[in-house]
This record gives C-alpha cells, sequence and structure tokens, in this order.
C-alpha cells in the first residue's frame, strides 16, 4: 500500500519581490499554504499574489490569522478580552476572504500563526475562538497540532481536523513545540528534519527534546517558507520522501 503525507507552507510572510518568489518555489512542493492575513504579516497585496500562484498550482489555500503583533511577527502570546480577539481574527479572514474570491482562488481551512497557534493548543477558550471564526467563514478544515485543545474545538464546532506536525521544530515530552528561545528548538540540519518527517509518517511518532519517543499521528507536515535554506530544504525532503515511496498528497477531509 503506497503511504503518502501532505505537506503544507507557511507563506505570504516576507515582504516585497523576493518574498513572493520564495512563495512561488515553496509552492511548486506542497499541497496546502497557509497565508498570512495581516495580523503578523502580509497586507493586501501579498495575499493576492500569493493566493493567484496557489491557485495556478492547485495548491489548497487557507487562512493563517494571527494576534495583531507585526512587530513580533506574532510570536509573543498577548493578553486580550476575548471579544476583541475575535474580532481581528474575523477581519483577517473576511480580509482574505474577499480577496480570495475576487480571484477565483478556492480557500479551505484555517491554520492559526506562531503564538496563537501555541496558545490555542493548550487553552480552550482560545481554541473556541479560531473554531468559531472558521466556523463563520465556512471553513470547515481546522490545522493543529494532534490531541489539543484545538482538536477539541474543532469537533466542537462540527468541523474536520487536520492533525499536523513540523519538520524543523523539536517537540516537548507533552507534545508541545520546543520554545524558540531554547537551544536546539529549531532543527536546522536538513538531515534531521528528513528523519523527524519520516518518524512521523513510518511510526506515528517524534523523538523530543529529552531523548524518548512520543507518539504523534500527524496528516501534514509543515515547511516553513521564512526561514535561510527554506526551499533548497523542501526540495531535500521530497525528494527523500519520494525515495522511501511516500508520496505527497491533499488528504481528502
Amino acid at each position: 500500500m503506497t503511504r503518502t503525507i501532505c505537506l503544507n507552507a507557511d507563506i505570504g510572510e516576507l515582504p516585497g519581490h523576493n518574498g513572493r518568489a520564495m512563495d512561488r518555489a515553496i509552492l511548486d512542493v506542497v499541497s496546502r499554504c497557509n497565508i498570512a492575513c495581516g495580523g503578523h504579516a502580509g497586507d493586501e497585496t501579498s495575499m493576492g499574489q500569493t493566493l493567484k500562484a496557489a491557485k495556478a498550482r492547485n495548491v489548497i489555500a487557507g487562512a493563517h490569522p494571527s494576534y495583531p503583533d507585526k512587530e513580533n511577527f506574532g510570536r509573543l502570546s498577548m493578553a486580550m478580552p476575548a471579544e476583541e480577539l475575535k474580532d481581528t481574527l474575523r477581519q483577517q479572514v473576511r480580509t482574505f476572504l474577499r480577496i480570495a474570491l475576487d480571484i477565483g482562488a478556492p480557500v479551505e481551512h484555517l491554520k492559526p500563526h506562531g503564538a496563537l497557534y501555541n496558545d490555542a493548543a493548550r487553552n480552550a477558550g482560545l481554541a473556541s475562538i479560531i473554531a468559531a471564526v472558521a466556523r463563520e467563514a465556512r471553513l470547515n478544515v481546522l490545522v493543529g497540532p494532534p490531541n489539543s485543545e484545538l482538536s477539541r474545538a474543532a469537533a466542537e464546532f462540527h468541523l474536520n481536523y487536520l492533525p499536523e506536525g513540523f519538520a524543523d521544530r523539536r517537540y516537548q515530552a507533552d507534545g508541545s513545540l520546543t520554545p524558540r528561545s531554547e537551544p536546539g528548538a529549531v532543527l536546522k540540519d536538513i538531515k534531521d528534519q528528513i528523519a523527524q518527517v519520516l518518524e512521523f509518517v513510518d511510526q506515528g511518532s517524534v523523538k523530543v527534546a529529552r531523548g524518548e519517543r512520543i507518539l504523534m499521528k500527524v496528516r501534514t507536515i509543515c515547511l516553513h517558507g521564512d526561514t535561510p535554506g527554506a526551499i533548497q530544504s523542501a526540495m531535500e525532503l521530497r525528494a527523500a520522501l519520494h525515495a522511501h515511496d511516500i508520496e505527497i498528497e491533499t488528504p481528502t477531509l
């Protein structure tokens, strides 16, 4: 039986011509993408250009909203009243969907970004806000960590859930991502990234920071498009998957 995995990338996050060129290159590798909606990065121009590039390559697009914090790239937690957070997420997603509609680019899923992603994985209230925004926007797929509050909120709001693992991030024993402030949190060597992805696919597990392994069943792997060498790493990862008879697909949900 053929083994398969979905690859996704967070894109639309780097400015200007070089940013769009990197997006187009990584879109040639992945089957889903998560496009910045203006909260942590991106604007209406970048959204439109990135959506057009995804549509041209038949890559399924998703909204990638965040805390409204461009200064810190959405990587710091923010204490916001629930309705205020819901309003800013709703505004980001509505703007993104309006642009997508004008272009004729289908949008299927929502994936929160950065600190919001990590916070909502642990906080049921935040997860419910995100699931409610997705439901209101008629985005029927939520992307996030397996066995998290986001997965439970997806079930509560009758959304499909796509459990995700990261190629280039070290995990903690509880299944959370190791904070970027800690040494070794980011796997920079492509060989380490490939080994981690193969473990996800073959064993449904991952080696964590202290050396032991934990079960982690994922259906999609995230590749970051904003890091140095991201395109080369993505191409090498795709080649490694093919060499192990693993096909890249978009799962039916």
